[in-house]
């Protein structure tokens, strides 16, 4: 498997490499391909799902779902028909009910420790990000090279060096991080983190950063995003 707002810290605004990843899945036996991007929109519709819940609606149907979030309803049906079926005719689904079947396949029904690699500004930030834990996402350790930061507590955290990497990975069972170091540093610690065991990468570093095929990565890079948008600032209103 392969992806992960603030106030919203922007979050999958670049292009990475896995867009064409598939992900397996079991249908009457058989083994069943599922694209990458069904599991991006996954926890989209689980987001929209909960703002439901919470204005106390028990029931939606796929219309009105895609109404709220910009997809079609026929794409939400061919989504979760992936996983099962979940909805009941002329009732629509029940809220409840698949915001907590979504959870379950995007294994959000428990909670994850992550690792941030870098202390910088970017890092701190990233760290401090209240949006994580709310979510099921506890940052556990926070690793840097600079002498000058290590030891240092950033929130509840303390940070280490980077040397520490393999046995603080060990140690708080941590299989997620964020990586917030500079370019030039990005791939060789990529490297360490799949080698400490970890299987889900977010980037925020401005480059391509490979791993091998069982490391699931998201590359964000805001500034590209914001690139991609000046072109439309002069453009008549239509």
């Amino acid at each position: 498997m392969n992806d992960f707002g603030t106030d919203d810290l922007p979050l999958d605004l670049g292009a990475d490499l896995e867009s064409s990843r598939r992900l397996k899945t079991q249908e009457n036996g058989r083994s069943q391909q599922i694209p990458d991007v069904v599991i991006r929109r996954l926890p989209v519709y689980g987001r929209a799902l909960e703002y439901i819940r919470e204005a106390g609606i028990e029931h939606v149907s796929s219309e009105d779902l895609g109404d709220r979030i910009g997809y079609s309803a026929a794409q939400i049906r061919r989504d979760l028909s992936y996983f099962g079926e979940f909805g009941k005719q002329g009732k629509g689904y029940n809220v409840e009910f698949l915001l907590g079947k979504i959870k379950e396949i995007l294994q959000l029904d428990r909670n994850w420790n992550v690792a941030v690699v870098g202390a910088g500004h970017l890092g701190r930030a990233l760290a401090r990000y209240a949006g994580f834990s709310q979510n099921g996402f506890c940052i556990e350790a926070i690793f840097d090279h600079d002498p000058r930061k290590v030891g240092q507590r950033i929130g509840q955290v303390e940070v280490s060096p980077m040397h520490d990497i393999p046995d603080v990975m060990a140690e708080k069972q941590i299989r997620v991080a964020i990586l917030a170091v500079p370019p030039q540093a990005a791939q060789e610690v990529a490297d360490q983190l799949v080698e400490a065991g970890v299987r889900a990468i977010l980037s925020y570093v401005p480059m391509v950063v490979r791993v091998p095929a069982h490391v699931a990565i998201r590359h964000i890079d805001p500034v590209v995003a914001l690139q991609s948008m000046t072109y439309y600032l002069d453009r008549p209103a239509e």
